[in-house]
């Protein structure tokens, strides 16, 4: 009820986004000089780009002065802290930032007794779905300070005094000032109501899917991944031994049968929910949300993802050492009541951990990487109770298990399809490590060509061409595949030729969300490009009036890289270029354009103090926050020409016929 409470909050207060949290202090150092301090704490998946990142890469860290009196800086603003270094393609050079934590530092030396400091950081933050604008943090001091003994004569004559010679006393703190002033500021953004419309707007809620959302899928995967489970080879065999346990204990208390048995599904529900705490336990909400972008964390993902389905295809299997489910076994023969119920569970998790090792490995893999802490534990609570299910139900109704399908060839076929997927799957977190180190050795068209071998030989082993040793083994090498394992071929073999024309550079929305972004793509016969036709919003306003057109305001960014993915992903799809160029007036406002105004205008913002505008940039950050309620970018917003919002704004999202379905609305 709270999460709810909680969205329904979000979107009646729109989308405004405050990641980083400034405070800024001025530090004394000796002699007659002193450290401006930025620091930052940066929420969970975002981050902080550092200083230096040039002209064409996003928006650098930088320290901007208004007015500086008796005091003049020292260098460059340096950064500090612990620095991620990352290869970017989109921009084809090194990114540095910072996450977590962060801090800016600008070095001055005092020139006279008494100064004034008016100045500001600008930083730029981003993270895998939206980036910040150029975002400002404010800094003023002054004080009346005297200066004593060599610091005074320094600052007197413009000298450094000897770093070599010790003295006590630099600088006198008296009862109206302080040597180290720490002023808590918010994150601001330069405003101009009197150039963009300033009129009350509802903020309509952007379009996506919410955490809600997010966590009933991760529900829903986890119970599917104990349905298939149930049906690996450890696991069916089982039930019918354990159900016939449960009703002979209901011949003489048919009550009591009946709740043992559920006390036993019950008792199957709560070892896996508690690995899935124990993980958010062991790892916590922020080693969660760091795994799910840390590039080593990945490879290992992707390598045991490899070796699962290697399992799963018979090379080998996974099993813990018998004597552990000998000894939980012999434990619960030599107790009774709900402790050996609870111990019989317990047997079974540990006798079927060579079938269900590989799915739940598989699910805590999905899990962990969200980032959500609360994913492990309801991904396993999903998948409990659909393996608890059959324990439970076949107790309940025992005649059911006479039309129960026997064990036999089927769950071999099944093992091994999942070995298929298990192996698709890893190459997901290959592709994102090898986005972030820069390898270049997993670009689209390569990810794409392993997918369609994958599903290719998926397909040939349905359809009856491909056998594996276990198919030997089991003595089915030459009997016919059933009806329903062809036409699951026939449908794997269409898949992979479905994904044989992104090679060239088609869309391929079905994988879009697992395959990397198309700006990888080294190979692509798709070269159209759509471009807005205006950068400014009162031009776009006149054509729309014109032409009889809506309007669609493309709030973006020079270094934004989630706006150059939508672009390249979304943008270039035949349908997509076809209603922008056609059916709309298409205007994109750089949040980050630094071409200066006329004049710097200081105006309202909104919580009884002011901002100031100072570049054209700022004033397109102002229109999409007051009118729109957001200050993330990418957004996109659909207007008529008097620029009334038509539908509900979105934000990055490469699902190409979600965009398609926003733009006919």
């Amino acid at each position: 009820m709270s999460l709810l409470m909680g969205l329904i909050v979000l979107a009646v207060q729109g989308q405004i986004v405050n990641p980083v949290h400034f405070s800024s202090q001025l530090k004394m150092l000796k002699g007659n000089e002193g450290e401006i301090v930025f620091s930052a704490t940066i929420d969970d998946g975002w981050h902080v780009y550092s200083t230096d990142m040039g002209n064409d890469g996003p928006i650098s860290a930088t320290f901007n002065v208004e007015k500086m009196e008796g005091v003049e800086t020292v260098g460059k603003l340096q950064p500090r802290g612990q620095v991620t270094k990352q290869y970017d393609k989109m921009f084809g050079m090194e990114l540095r930032f910072f996450e977590k934590k962060a801090q800016f530092v600008q070095k001055v030396r005092f020139t006279q007794s008494h100064y004034l400091i008016d100045c500001y950081l600008e930083y730029g933050a981003c993270n895998d779905e939206m980036c910040m604008p150029p975002t400002e943090v404010a800094f003023k001091a002054s004080s009346n300070l005297p200066l004593k003994g060599e610091a005074k004569e320094a600052a007197e004559n413009g000298k450094q005094p000897d770093p070599l010679v010790k003295k006590e006393e630099t600088m006198e703190v008296t009862a109206d000032t302080v040597a180290l002033i720490e002023i808590p500021t918010e994150d601001t953004t330069a405003v101009d109501s009197a150039i963009v419309d300033s009129a009350t707007v509802t903020p309509v809620p952007l379009e996506g899917m919410g955490e809600a959302s997010s966590l009933l899928y991760i529900l829903l995967m986890g119970f599917v991944g104990g349905l298939l489970a149930v049906l690996m080879p450890c696991i069916w065999p089982i039930i019918p031994m354990t159900v016939s346990f449960f009703l002979k204990r209901a011949k003489t208390d048919r009550k009591k049968g009946l709740r043992d048995a559920l006390t036993y599904g019950l008792s199957i529900v709560v070892i896996y929910l508690a690995l899935g705490l124990i993980v958010t336990l062991l790892f916590g909400s922020d080693t969660l949300n760091a795994m799910s972008t840390n590039a080593v964390f990945n490879v290992f993902l992707f390598i045991l993802l490899v070796v699962f389905a290697l399992s799963f295809f018979g090379w080998f299997e996974i099993k813990l050492p018998s004597r552990w489910a000998d000894a939980v076994d012999d434990k619960a023969t030599s107790t009774s009541g709900y402790i050996s119920i609870f111990l019989m569970a317990f047997t079974l998790v540990l006798v079927s951990f060579s079938c269900t090792a590989p799915i739940i490995g598989l699910l805590l893999v999905e899990t962990a990487t969200t980032g959500n802490w609360l994913a492990p534990a309801l991904g396993m609570l999903g998948f409990a109770v659909a393996l608890a299910l059959p324990f439970t139900l076949f107790a309940l109704f025992p005649s059911w298990l006479q039309q129960a399908p026997k064990s036999g060839s089927w769950m071999n076929t099944l093992k091994v399809v999942l070995g298929f997927i298990e192996l698709a799957f890893a190459l997901k977190f290959l592709s994102v490590a090898d986005l972030a180190y820069g390898w270049h050795i997993l670009d689209r068209e390569v990810f794409l060509s392993l997918w369609i071998v994958i599903f290719g030989l998926l397909g040939a082993y349905l359809c009856g061409w491909l056998k594996f040793q276990t198919d030997e083994i089991g003595g089915e090498l030459n009997k016919p595949m059933p009806v329903a394992c062809i036409m699951g071929g026939l449908v794997s073999l269409a898949f992979a030729v479905y994904m044989i024309p992104g090679l060239w550079g088609a869309p391929c929305k079905a994988v879009s969300a697992f395959a990397p972004p198309m700006y990888t793509q080294d190979f692509n016969l798709n070269s159209k490009v759509v471009e807005a036709r205006f950068r400014d919003y009162d031009e776009a306003l006149a054509a729309a009036k014109r032409e009889n057109k809506p309007i669609l305001v493309d709030f973006t960014g020079f270094g934004c890289v989630n706006c150059r993915k939508m672009e390249a992903a979304v943008w270039t799809d035949p349908q997509v270029a076809d209603m922008l160029m056609n059916d709309y007036v298409l205007v994109s406002l750089y949040v980050d354009d630094k071409t200066p105004l006329a004049e710097p205008v200081e105006v309202a913002d909104g919580q009884g103090g002011t901002r100031t505008l100072r570049t054209i940039g700022a004033k397109w950050s102002e229109l999409q926050r007051s009118r729109f309620g957001t200050n993330a970018q990418p957004y996109y917003v659909i207007l008529d020409s008097d620029g009334k919002q038509l539908a509900p704004g979105r934000g990055y999202d490469e699902d190409v016929a979600a965009f398609v379905k926003f733009l006919k609305r």
